[in-house]
């Protein structure tokens, strides 16, 4: 098969779980380690740092990636969902895995994949482990997928684990309360790890504090440690959370003497997270007058600190693009937007959108007010027609609405 056609076959034959939802969600990890353990154990011939948490696991994983490469290392950076390509999943030093690799991969072990009714995540982990493997990357940066305890991930020894923070998201995997959900997110803490913790609410410390001790693991929290302000290149006001667990880490990394990392790295990384590793998506700014920003914020916790942003902008009138998921919460979400914006409903390009009709009927319950397009694309289109150059043009709800305009 050549690339398209191995893509093809990945999304087509095997569920996956952004794409479909629960189907794909498996509750063990023993598929996971039939793999590893048919490709040799991959993920023991690197170094790993570990990373989990509801919102601002990918921008942590990315400023991470991005400082430990100002500081001379080669690092693999595992993330998901992607936005345009698949090879965005799976990255050394930037450079998205090579479409050779991918195709070779699947070519090799297709029959093994069948056999054992491997998920698309279990797949993928497998490829960027194995790529790691064999480039001899110093260390890889490899954020969960979905929860920790039972992701496909979790079979790595970390340096460090670290945990972003704790809202209600994925819940009918996960857990419904913030207790449940640190459980599941908790579940990367191992053995004698150090593990950082972004940010904390009583019903999460009790128990990171109760994992990291049966684990011996020493537990540091990022809003207790001294950190300076640095500068990024990342805009959105919530980066300013995860550049202190970014530096928290880091300081973690230093203190136990795993690399070299000095002030001028970690100024020249928090700077340069976009151009050393490519990430998309994190309030971009995709064009002016009309200014036009995307963002992938999804859940409760996430719209919030975007949606309060956007109140700090100047602009006439407000646009908003907006599509979510089918398995979504939205009665959790809508009424975090503002009632005086005009709406463009529209519904992602995957099985797992939700009808822009019932988002609009839902929507109204709450005083939002617009119009139902057939795609993003045409919503989008609609937007920037119906916006003068001083108004904002907001595109979100979903990663996969911004995929879809990016």
């Amino acid at each position: 098969m050549n690339y398209q056609e191995t893509l093809n076959w990945l999304f087509a034959q095997l569920p996956m779980y952004q794409r479909v939802g629960g189907i794909a969600y498996k509750k063990d990890l023993s598929n996971t380690i039939l793999l590893a353990n048919h490709l040799g154990k991959p993920h023991h011939n690197f170094k790993s740092i570990h990373i989990a948490g509801t919102n601002g696991k990918g921008s942590v994983s990315h400023m991470l990636a991005s400082v430990l490469q100002e500081a001379g290392y080669t690092v693999g950076l595992y993330t998901s969902p992607h936005l345009k390509d698949f090879r965005e999943r799976i990255k050394i030093n930037g450079k998205m895995i090579p479409k050779k690799k991918v195709s070779s991969f699947i070519a090799e072990h297709k029959r093994f994949f069948e056999e054992h009714s491997l998920s698309f995540f279990e797949m993928t982990v497998g490829l960027a482990f194995e790529f790691f493997s064999e480039e001899k990357v110093d260390v890889a940066v490899v954020e969960v997928g979905m929860g920790g305890r039972l992701d496909s991930t979790n079979i790595i020894t970390p340096l460090l684990s670290v945990i972003t923070n704790i809202g209600k998201d994925h819940t009918a995997f996960l857990g419904t309360t913030y207790a449940e959900i640190a459980t599941e997110k908790g579940g990367i803490i191992k053995p004698g790890i150090p593990v950082v913790v972004g940010e904390v609410i009583p019903e999460t410390k009790t128990i990171f504090e109760s994992i990291s001790k049966n684990n011996n693991a020493e537990l540091y929290y990022a809003e207790s440690v001294q950190t300076k302000e640095y500068l990024s290149d990342l805009k959105g006001n919530y980066q300013i959370k995860n550049k202190k667990t970014v530096v928290a880490s880091l300081g973690v990394l230093k203190q136990k003497k795993i690399f070299n990392i000095s002030e001028k790295h970690i100024k020249k990384g928090l700077l340069n997270v976009v151009k050393n590793t490519g990430l998309l998506g994190r309030w971009q700014e995709l064009r002016n007058k009309p200014k036009v920003i995307c963002d992938t914020a999804h859940n409760k916790e996430g719209l919030s600190f975007v949606l309060n942003q956007i109140t700090e902008q100047k602009f006439n009138k407000l646009h908003i693009v907006l599509g979510v998921v089918s398995d979504k919460d939205i009665s959790n979400i809508l009424p975090l937007f503002p009632k005086e914006a005009s709406y463009y409903f529209c519904k992602p390009e995957i099985p797992r959108g939700l009808d822009a009709g019932q988002l609009r009927n839902e929507a109204q319950k709450f005083g939002l007010k617009g119009k139902i397009y057939n795609s993003v694309k045409e919503a989008f289109e609609n937007a920037l027609e119906n916006a003068s150059t001083d108004d904002l043009i907001f595109i979100g709800g979903s990663t996969f609405v911004v995929a879809e305009i990016i």
